[in-house]
């Protein structure tokens, strides 16, 4: 699994996924905000399956010293 996912995307991911988890806390009290977790995990480990099958990757291009 290569990283595909850039460094805003992951900030975005990281706040949208907090405030979805917020709403187990504060809110209507409900689960459903436990869905929170799937962008916020995405974000950590830097990798989107959805991402991976539609070919997008917002890391940008890594520079090879080797080349």
């Amino acid at each position: 699994m290569t990283q595909n996912i850039g460094k805003i995307d992951r900030l975005l991911r990281i706040i949208v996924g907090l405030a979805i988890l917020s709403l187990t806390v504060v809110g209507p009290h409900t689960l459903w905000g436990l869905l929170g977790l799937i962008p916020l995990g995405t974000a950590l480990i830097g990798w989107c399956p959805p991402y991976a099958m539609l070919g997008i990757n917002t890391c940008g291009t890594k520079s090879n010293p080797m080349s």
